[in-house]
C-alpha cells in the first residue's frame, strides 16, 4: 500500500496545539459555569506543560542532534520547532488574556476575590504581613548569586523568583542578583479570613505575598525588582530496557532525574526586565523563543483547587450519580449475573462500582482460584490493588502485569508492584519494548468441578477517579472463546513462546493493525460492489499512515466515512477526489472523551469492536493492545446508540475538522441545541 503524500498530512504537534486551543475555548465559553471555566484554564495549562516536557523535548533533542529526518507531513524537526513556538506563544498570550479579562473579573461579580497587592486595604495588608513571618519567612531559602553560590538547580516546574538588587550584606557582597526558591510544600494561592477579605471567597497569590515582603529576607539591600519564573524541562525517562536487568530499579533510579532534565521552556512575570530574561535564558541554556511572559501567576495550573474551595453549586456543573445496570442493582453475585449473559458498562455515566465489586468478590471467593489483571494508571489508593494484595495473601494466584513506564504514573505503579510483590502476588512487568496497554482482567473459579474464565475488558484505565471524568466502555463476560483469548494473551505477556492466533480479540502488535487495515479494505470492497458500506470510527487520535492511506482509498470508493477523534487526527478531510466522503469531528465538553469504537458496516452485517487502542503507530507496534467485538446484539446497539450516534448528532460540543487542519465550531443555529454528554447523563444517570 502507497503511504500518503506529506502534503495530505498534518502535522502531528501542530494538530496537538489545535486540540489545546479546543481546551481553551471551553474557558472562553460563556455558556460554560463560570468555575467551570477555571478549571478548563487550568487543564490547559498542565496539557500544555504536558506537551512541553515531552513533544517540545522531543523536538529539542532532534534540532540538537542534527537530525534531517522529516515529519510524515514533511516539515523538519526544525521547521516543527519554530511553528510550535508560534502557535504556542499565541495560545498562552490568549489565556492570560482571559484569565485577567474574563475570568477574574466575573468570579468578583459572584463575591470570589484574587487580591493583588495593589488592592489590599490595610487589614489585609496587615494579615499578609502576618502571614509572610508566620507561614513563609521560616521556609524561604534566599540564594545569593556569586562566585560561591553559583545559580541552584531548579526543579521541573517549581516556582521561583528571581530578584535584583543593589548594596553590599553583611560581608561586602553586592552580586546584584538572588534567587528565592518557594518549597512545593506552600500553597500557590491562600484564602483569607472572610472578615479580612471583606467577603466570602478571598483569595491572595502566594506570588503577591512574597513579592511585597522580599525585601525582608535580604535586610540591608534594596530589592530593584523580583520576578517570578518556572523552567520546564525534558521528562521523557530514557532506560533501555533491553540493557537492564531489573526495569523496577533501573526507573527507581531514573525518576528523581526527571525533575533535572534538559530545560525546554522558561516562563517569567510580564514586568520582568529584559536583562533578568535574558540571564535566566542563559543559565537554563535556552533562546528567546523559549521564553513565555506570563500576565498573571506561572503556574495557573495550581489554581485547579479553588473550584472544590468554593461552595458554590450555581457555578459548577450539576452534580449525578452514575447509574448502575438494573442487572447488578439488586443482586450481589456478579458472577451469576455474568453467567447470564454479557454485561455492558458506559462510563461515567454508570458507575465504575461492578468493576470493583467484580475484583473485590473474586478476591473475596473460595472458589475463585487464580486471577490476572493489566495496570497502566491505576492510582494511590485502588481499592482493585487492595483486593488484589487479599486476594494474594488468602492463596490465590494473583498475576499482575504492571506496566512501570505508563508516563506519569511510574511512581504509583512501581509503590503497587513492590507491595503485590511483597504479598506473593506474581508482577510481571510486560515485555521488551512493548507497553502494556490493554485493559484486562480475568478471574478464574471452580464451579461444578470445573474451572470456568469471567474477564472484564475495557477501553479505560482501572482508576476509579478517573472513571468519573473519562467516557469509556467496559465489558463483563463469562464468554467461553472471548475469555479463552484473554487468558492466552495473559501467558503471552507472561511466558515465552509464539503468538497463537486469537479467536476473537484483535491484538497488537500482532493483529490488530491488519485486521482494522482489513476491516477497512472490506468496506471499499462493499462500496465497489454496491453492498451497504460506512465506517464510524471513535478515538483519541489518528496518525497511522497506512490506515490513513486505507481510509483515503475507501472514501474513493464511495464509503461514508466518519471520524470522531478528540485530539490529534493527521488525516485531511474533505478534499475533493481523496477524501471527500470523510467527516471529522471533536467532541470536547465536561468529561474528556476517552472511549475507541470500531464501527463498521459490512455489507448490512454491522461489526462493533471496542479498544484500548487509538490509530497510531505506537499502540499498533510498540503496544500490547487488544480490541474486543461486541457480539450480543442488544449491547451492539447501545454501543452505536450511545457510543457513537449522540456524537454526530452533538452541536454544542462538537468541532468540525476543515481540510487545512483548523476546526470550526459547530453551532445550533436553526437546530435545537444538542448536547451527547448532557444527553447520555439524562438518559443514564441519575441527577442530584
Amino acid at each position: 500500500m502507497n503511504l500518503p503524500s506529506p502534503d495530505t498530512l498534518i502535522n502531528r504537534e501542530l494538530g496537538i496545539l489545535e486540540f489545546q486551543r479546543r481546551v481553551l475555548a471551553q474557558a472562553d465559553d460563556p455558556d460554560m459555569p463560570l468555575l467551570e471555566r477555571l478549571k478548563f484554564l487550568c487543564i490547559f495549562s498542565s496539557n500544555l506543560d504536558e506537551f512541553f516536557e515531552v513533544r517540545v523535548a522531543g523536538l529539542k533533542e532532534q534540532i540538537r542532534a542534527h537530525t534531517a529526518q522529516r515529519s510524515p507531513d514533511g516539515m523538519t524537526p526544525g521547521q516543527q520547532y519554530r511553528a510550535v513556538s508560534e502557535t504556542a506563544h499565541a495560545l498562552v498570550a490568549r489565556q492570560y488574556e482571559l484569565f485577567n479579562k474574563e475570568i477574574i473579573p466575573e468570579l468578583a461579580t459572584h463575591g470570589i476575590h484574587f487580591f493583588r497587592r495593589t488592592q489590599w486595604n490595610e487589614t489585609q495588608t496587615a494579615w499578609i504581613r502576618d502571614y509572610f513571618f508566620r507561614e513563609l519567612m521560616p521556609v524561604l531559602t534566599p540564594i545569593g548569586l556569586d562566585p560561591s553560590h553559583p545559580f541552584p538547580r531548579v526543579l521541573n516546574k517549581s516556582l521561583n523568583f528571581a530578584v535584583e538588587l543593589s548594596g553590599r550584606d553583611a560581608f561586602g557582597r553586592n552580586s546584584g542578583a538572588a534567587v528565592v526558591q518557594a518549597p512545593r510544600s506552600l500553597p500557590r494561592v491562600i484564602r483569607m479570613p472572610a472578615d479580612i477579605a471583606g467577603c466570602e471567597y478571598g483569595f491572595v497569590f502566594l506570588s503577591s505575598i512574597l513579592h511585597a515582603h522580599v525585601g525582608e529576607l535580604f535586610a540591608g539591600m534594596t530589592v530593584e525588582g523580583c520576578y517570578q519564573f518556572r523552567a520546564t524541562r525534558n521528562s521523557d525517562l530514557f532506560v533501555d530496557d533491553e540493557e537492564t536487568k531489573n526495569l523496577r530499579q533501573a526507573l527507581q533510579g531514573e525518576l528523581p532525574q526527571r525533575n533535572f532534565g534538559a530545560a525546554v521552556r522558561l516562563e517569567v512575570a510580564d514586568n520582568c526586565s529584559a536583562s533578568m530574561a535574558a540571564f535566566l535564558l542563559e543559565q537554563f541554556e535556552l533562546d528567546a523563543d523559549d521564553l513565555y511572559q506570563a500576565h498573571g501567576p506561572v503556574n495557573l495550573v495550581r489554581l485547579m483547587q479553588v473550584p472544590d474551595w468554593v461552595d458554590r453549586p450555581d457555578l459548577k456543573f450539576p452534580p449525578f450519580v452514575p447509574a448502575l445496570p438494573a442487572r447488578l442493582a439488586k443482586n450481589e453475585d456478579i458472577f451469576a449475573q455474568i453467567r447470564k449473559g454479557d454485561i455492558l458498562l458506559h462510563h461515567p455515566f454508570e458507575s465504575f462500582q461492578p468493576v470493583t465489586d467484580f475484583i473485590e468478590q473474586a478476591a473475596a471467593d473460595p472458589n475463585v482460584v487464580a486471577m490476572r489483571q493489566t495496570v497502566y494508571r491505576t492510582g494511590t489508593d485502588s481499592k482493585l490493588m487492595q483486593a488484589l494484595i487479599r486476594a494474594a495473601l488468602s492463596g490465590k494466584e494473583v498475576t499482575v502485569v504492571v506496566e512501570l513506564m505508563a508516563r506519569f504514573d511510574e511512581e504509583a505503579n512501581i509503590n503497587w508492584a513492590a507491595k503485590l510483590e511483597e504479598v506473593g502476588a506474581h508482577v510481571i512487568y510486560g515485555v521488551v519494548g512493548h507497553k502494556t496497554h490493554a485493559k484486562l482482567a480475568l478471574v478464574i473459579r471452580r464451579e461444578e468441578g470445573v474451572l470456568r474464565r469471567y474477564a472484564h475488558l475495557g477501553t479505560g484505565n482501572y482508576h476509579a477517579r478517573t472513571a468519573r471524568l473519562y467516557t469509556d466502555f467496559g465489558l463483563l463476560t463469562a464468554d467461553e472463546t472471548m475469555t479463552a483469548d484473554v487468558g492466552s494473551l495473559f501467558t503471552q505477556i507472561t511466558g515465552l513462546g509464539k503468538a497463537g492466533k486469537l479467536k476473537r480479540l484483535w491484538q497488537a502488535p500482532f493483529t490488530l493493525h491488519s485486521e482494522v487495515i482489513a476491516a477497512i479494505n472490506r468496506e471499499t470492497a462493499h462500496a465497489a460492489t454496491g453492498k451497504p458500506a460506512a465506517i464510524v470510527a471513535k478515538m483519541n487520535a489518528l496518525l497511522e499512515p497506512q490506515v490513513i492511506a486505507a481510509l483515503y482509498a475507501a472514501s474513493q470508493a464511495g464509503v461514508k466515512i466518519h471520524l470522531i477523534i478528540r485530539g490529534v487526527c493527521a488525516l485531511r478531510p474533505g478534499i475533493p477526489g481523496l477524501s471527500e466522503h470523510i467527516r471529522v469531528r471533536s467532541i470536547v465538553g465536561r468529561f474528556l472523551e476517552h472511549t475507541r469504537i470500531f464501527y463498521f458496516k459490512n455489507g448490512g452485517d454491522e461489526q462493533v469492536y471496542l479498544s484500548s487502542a487509538d490509530w497510531m503507530d505506537r499502540n499498533f507496534f510498540r503496544r500490547i493492545e487488544t480490541g474486543f467485538p461486541v457480539l450480543n446484539p442488544k449491547l451492539k446497539k447501545r454501543v452505536i446508540n450511545e457510543g457513537l450516534k449522540p456524537y454526530l448528532r452533538d452541536n454544542v460540543q462538537a468541532w468540525e475538522m476543515l481540510s487545512d487542519g483548523s476546526y470550526r465550531r459547530r453551532s445550533p443555529r436553526r437546530a435545537q441545541p444538542y448536547n451527547a454528554q448532557v444527553e447520555l447523563l439524562a438518559l443514564l444517570a441519575k441527577q442530584k
